[in-house]
């Protein structure tokens, strides 16, 4: 009687699989990866899937979801296949990504200042001065070494030819990077033999890297800087990444409550007395992080937070006011940006976007509602999105409606086929549709780390991979160069 495979029924369809090529053979970087899984019994990937979701939850690795009757902590599901992405693959994005980030921090530094990319008539000034996310009230302030973005999560996609493209970028407090680094840790605990024979990049460097950029934007003249993480508390979607980073570099988390100001300089309450502090790590949004400049009934932050930074006394990661480049309409200006900054053209290109707020790109939009995928420019984790193909008569009127009521909120996009890979569903292997968000620093220098956090949409189908919305992670390897023979075929 023969064994019964994980990848029996597994069909190779129109989408790009990143495990398998079109004739249905493993791809090389893949080869043995294959080779582990196929020698696995459902049982035995069933056992060790059960040893990893334990791992998750004895370690409080757990997100919350706000709007859920039966619960706010979940555990982040995780797969056990790892993302493989060979060298010369990761050495394009890498290119990308620096150059992207590059000129975003200038384009941030000039439409706070100068202005000269409006008055060049390189993009739309209607379009960057009506985004919700530019703060007037901060025109003209210094930023600490001229960096606005010096955490950044990127979301790419690959389409149906493997082809990278950016989908959307994160410049205030992106978010998922501690799962990246503790889904490492769990497939090394749970399936080490996976890692024979593969030279992957290590990522654990990332929170030395972090520690060290945040110590480089102290004040001039401070020694010994002292870092803290400031987080909104226990009840925010992403508190266990607060502490989890925070332990990893050795610093303190702290709430508003905690901080307290004297002539513009900011200190934290300890057991000892006050301590000054000199750089915060914010993972709170500009309109709670202080009464004073953003929302007054803000319990979150701390009033004069900003005049201290704008004192030059304090520095803040991420800086205020990113997120006019977070908006869902400026996004699609960045190839122009990086054209009048850099001189060059993206290495990664943008998915095809259309701004409602363009006549001609409302009609065109309009009139192709059901093939399109529509988005609000300030919402995130798959809300305030319209998927048409898969949505009713009465949801396409509907986003019809809000559209033409308010132009400027709206984005569309041909629905992106995103790649797909195996994921483990409990019985055997079926393709699940999956994104790549890698994480850039910015310092002294531009560093991303070999990796990122790969989401996976777990429900058959769906192209949705947040968690929020019932999505996945699983481990993101980046081979090493010296594995290029394992790459000799890969296109």
């Amino acid at each position: 009687m023969a064994t019964e495979s994980l990848f029996d029924g597994y069909r190779v369809d129109a989408f790009y699989d990143e495990m398998f090529g079109a004739e249905g053979q493993a791809r090389p970087e893949y080869r043995r990866v294959y080779g582990r899984m196929q020698g696995l019994s459902r049982q035995e990937l069933a056992r060790r899937h059960d040893l990893a979701q334990r791992s998750f939850r004895n370690h409080g690795i757990t997100f919350t979801v706000y709007e859920d009757d039966h619960g706010v902590e979940k555990l982040f599901p995780f797969d056990l296949v790892p993302r493989i992405i060979p060298a010369r693959t990761w050495a394009r994005i890498e290119s990308g990504l620096k150059q992207r980030v590059q000129a975003l921090n200038l384009f941030l530094e000039d439409i706070y200042h100068r202005r000269q990319i409006l008055k060049d008539g390189a993009v739309p000034a209607d379009v960057i001065l009506s985004s919700k996310g530019f703060r007037r009230d901060l025109v003209g302030v210094t930023f600490p070494r001229g960096i606005h973005s010096h955490i950044a999560g990127i979301d790419l996609v690959r389409d149906r030819k493997g082809d990278f493209h950016v989908l959307e970028d994160n410049l205030r407090t992106p978010s998922g990077v501690s799962y990246m680094l503790a889904n490492r840790q769990v497939l090394k605990r749970v399936v080490p033999e996976m890692f024979a024979g593969y030279r992957v990049r290590p990522i654990e460097t990332y929170t030395h890297q972090l520690l060290q950029n945040l110590r480089w934007l102290a004040p001039p003249g401070t020694e010994e800087p002292t870092v803290v993480l400031l987080t909104p508390g226990i009840y925010n979607s992403a508190f266990f990444e607060h502490v989890y980073l925070a332990k990893q570099m050795g610093i303190e988390v702290v709430e508003g409550s905690d901080l307290i100001f004297d002539n513009d300089h900011v200190f934290m309450r300890t057991t000892r007395g006050l301590r000054r502090v000199d750089v915060i790590y914010r993972r709170v949004d500009d309109d709670f992080i202080d009464p004073l400049f953003g929302r007054s009934d803000s319990f979150l932050g701390s009033a004069g937070l900003i005049n201290a930074w704008r004192a030059g006394n304090v520095a803040l990661a991420n800086a205020p006011g990113n997120g006019v480049a977070d908006d869902k309409a400026v996004y699609a200006l960045v190839p122009r940006m990086i054209k009048y900054y850099l001189g060059e053209d993206a290495i990664l290109p943008n998915v095809e976007t259309y701004l409602c707020a363009d006549e001609s790109d409302r009609k065109l939009v309009l009139e192709r509602l059901p093939e399109m995928v529509v988005k609000m420019v300030g919402e995130a984790g798959g809300y305030g999105m319209m998927i048409g193909p898969a949505a009713t008569r009465a949801e396409h009127e509907r986003f019809r409606k809000r559209i033409l009521a308010q132009p400027r909120e709206f984005i569309a996009q041909p629905v992106v086929a995103l790649s797909v890979q195996p994921a483990f569903d409990g019985r055997r292997l079926n393709p699940r549709h999956q994104d790549l968000r890698p994480f850039v620093l910015m310092g002294e220098s531009i560093t991303v780390t070999p990796g990122g956090l790969t989401r996976v949409a777990l429900r058959r189908g769906s192209l949705i991979v947040n968690s929020s919305q019932g999505g996945g992670s699983r481990d993101t390897w980046v081979l090493a160069a010296a594995d290029a023979a394992d790459e000799a075929t890969v296109a």
